[in-house]
């Protein structure tokens, strides 16, 4: 089975998917940390009220960032020269430093401070552990419908 052709609107619904999920991330952090955190990050500046519009711009950058790296990630010479393994971990590396490159800029957090480094290398490990296992999830999902489709392909052949 050929996986169609790619758009430039598959690249923005995955761009916008990924907002979704991100902003969602940064919805239920603000609910629960929000008020502690509104002093202290950008990120939180408006407590359990909301996130500002121009964090939600940054997400939106971040967002894109994350589907650029994707879609490196998944072209043909690298697909044939790495492994999925690698191309993974390179992906998570590469998102990684984005992230912290966006931290400074963006000062989202005081980047002095050490319990705050360790929250976001925390919170990004969970959040790629997720990852993964959904991934994987997906993967094995996929592969049991087409492995019953050939079963049912081949009993309808014998």
């Amino acid at each position: 089975m050929m996986e169609e052709k790619k758009t430039v609107f598959n690249y923005i619904s995955q761009t916008f998917a990924t907002y979704g999920v991100i902003v969602l991330i940064f919805v239920l952090f603000s609910l629960i940390i929000g008020e502690s955190a509104a002093e202290y990050s950008a990120l939180f500046a408006l407590g359990k009220e909301g996130i500002s519009l121009p964090i939600l711009a940054e997400l939106l950058l971040l967002a894109v960032m994350i589907t650029a790296a994707q879609v490196v990630f998944v072209t043909d010479v690298i697909i044939r020269n790495l492994s999925i393994v690698i191309r993974n971990v390179l992906l998570f590396v590469t998102v990684f430093i984005v992230m912290i490159i966006m931290i400074i800029i963006f000062d989202w957090f005081p980047t002095k401070d050490i319990t705050a480094w360790m929250g976001f290398v925390i919170s990004y490990a969970v959040s790629m552990l997720i990852s993964v296992f959904i991934t994987k999830l997906r993967e094995h999902l996929e592969n049991s419908k087409m492995q019953k489709a050939l079963d049912d392909f081949n009993k309808g052949n014998n």
